[in-house]
This record gives C-alpha cells, structure tokens and sequence, in this order.
C-alpha cells in the first residue's frame, strides 16, 4: 500500500477545501454570470470557471508534473503516471438554485483508475476523502456501507440525462423499479450520491452518462468503504453506466436494471 497515495489524498481534500470555500463564499452574492453547455438546462456559472482555475494553481504549485483533466476545458499532459480528474463544482444546478447539495471532487488516477479522492461539500462543510488500499473517511470517522440486503428496504439514488430523450428512458427505469424499492431519491450531484453510498445514507446510487470527473473521486471513495461497483451488467464500471451499492444488493439490483 503505497504512502504516496496518502499524500496525493492530503492534496486534493485540501484543494478541494479551499475551492469549496471560494464558491460558498460566492454564491452568497448569488450565482453570476450563467451560460449553457450541451442543452438548455445544462448550465455553468462563473463561479465553475474559478474553482477550476483555482484548483488549476494550486496542483501546478504542488504536483507541477501531472496531468489534470478538468469539467471547464482544463487539458494538461504532464510528464508523471498521474492523471487529475476536476469536478470544479458537481451539481451545478443545485448551486445555481442555491441548494445544499453541490460538491467538489477530485481525484488522483493511474490511467483511469483513482488512487486518491476528496469530495467536499461546501454548504455542509463534509469533506469525504479515500487513498486506495487505505480507506475511507469522512473527516476523521471511517466509512462504511450500510448493511442493507434487501432491495424492498434499499434507498436508492439517481441522476438523470441533460437529454430529455434519454430522460423519458430513464423515466420508465425508474417507474419500473419504484414499486421495489423503499424509495429513490434525486439529489443532484454524482460525487456526492457516491460518497452517501459510501456512509450509508443511500444503499445504491445509479446513473447513466457520467464523465470521468463526476465519477473517479467518489468512486474510489465507495470502493473503500466497501462498495461493490460495476455496470449495469455486473461487469467493470464506466462513466457510462454506473451502479455502486453495498454487497447486499448488487446482485438484486443488476436483475432489476
């Protein structure tokens, strides 16, 4: 279990921590400037632009020879085996909205797999974090799944498609998996429905079309409190198709998906 792991997790929940800080401290003045990216309801404000940026210096500063991937356009090709995943800030509707559930995530990978995570959710100052091998914490209490294993008493989270076609798909999963299951819940931003999995406040989350860097920080941060993630198929998860959720119900799961 390498060390380096550790310290490359110390960076990114104090970087993480500083951009939380930066656009909690914004939004107070309300969200700024909005554009839209893949369709009208897929947004991003000025305050995503500079939790990058800021997110950005502070890794040049700190680890000047990775590669840094970020949501806003950030393309970095370092000269290290490291690849940084940036979420600048996940769930950028709920912030816009001036809801709680918006987070920052970032993650430390070897090629596609994360090795190191902090996901920090500003508005309720959590910082989860997770270096592989080592564990995972939300700040100094380690994390577990919980011990669900039946899938008529699971909570389940998901996310839903900017596409409205691929939307009116996703509504009838849900519709078709609603009557067995304790409830499903929609919270907003992939990061953190991954690190509730992680401490037992959701006992799946699923989602279809993610990127990498919705994805890598939290899911390092399930698989190390114990986790099971795969596809919808029970194969190796991709962006594309993600289902994490404690042992219990994996298997129940996948059927029903």
């Amino acid at each position: 279990m390498s060390t380096e792991y550790i310290a490359l997790m110390n960076v990114a929940a104090r970087i993480a921590r500083q951009a939380g800080d930066l656009v909690y401290v914004g939004r107070r003045n309300g969200a700024g400037s909005v554009q839209t990216k893949s369709s009208a309801t897929d947004m991003v404000t000025e305050w995503d632009a500079a939790s990058e940026q800021l997110i950005l210096q502070q890794l040049g500063l700190v680890r000047p020879g990775d590669s840094i991937i970020g949501e806003e356009g950030t393309q970095i090709v370092g000269t290290s085996p490291y690849t940084w995943f940036v979420d600048p800030i996940d769930g950028t509707t709920n912030f816009l909205y001036n809801l709680s559930g918006y987070a920052i995530s970032i993650a430390a990978c070897i090629g596609v797999e994360p090795v190191a995570a902090a996901v920090f959710l500003p508005a309720t100052r959590e910082l989860f974090v997770a270096a592989q091998g080592h564990g995972a914490w939300l700040g100094s209490n380690p994390l577990r799944v919980s011990s669900c294993e039946s899938l008529d008493t699971a909570l389940i989270g998901t996310g839903f498609s900017y596409s409205s076609a691929r939307r009116d798909a996703q509504g009838q999963r849900i519709s078709r998996l609603l009557p067995h299951v304790r409830d499903i819940r929609r919270c907003g931003a992939a990061a953190a429905d991954l690190c509730f999995v992680a401490c037992g406040r959701l006992d799946a989350y699923f989602e279809e079309g993610l990127q990498s860097w919705d994805l890598a920080a939290g899911q390092l941060i399930a698989s190390e409190a114990g986790a099971k993630i795969s596809n919808f198929s029970g194969e190796p998860i991709t962006p594309s198709e993600v289902l994490v959720s404690t042992p219990g119900i994996h298997s129940s799961l996948i059927a029903s998906l």
